[in-house]
């Protein structure tokens, strides 16, 4: 594989987990998601949660997707 395309894969990882990060900030200061980033950030990362979080048991308030999603992009983060 090209540096251009390990480069290209490491950014998009970053990417996604920055928008990972900025979606938990966002459950404690915004949870209904009505500021402009909100709106942009609930629906870019359900896609990457969504399914994790049906796939979890039921755990009441606590959503543990961002934290299985945060260790998998790490743990991709190191292979590149």
């Amino acid at each position: 594989m090209g540096i251009f395309a390990s480069n290209l894969i490491e950014f998009a990882l970053l990417a996604v987990t920055v928008l990972v990060l900025l979606r938990v900030v966002l459950s404690w200061v915004d949870p209904s998601g009505r500021s402009q980033l909100g709106a942009f950030v609930y629906p870019a990362t359900e896609p990457i949660l969504g399914p994790i979080r049906r796939a979890l048991p039921p755990t009441g308030a606590l959503d543990l997707s961002p934290l299985i999603v945060l260790i998998v992009l790490t743990l991709l983060l190191r292979l590149f």
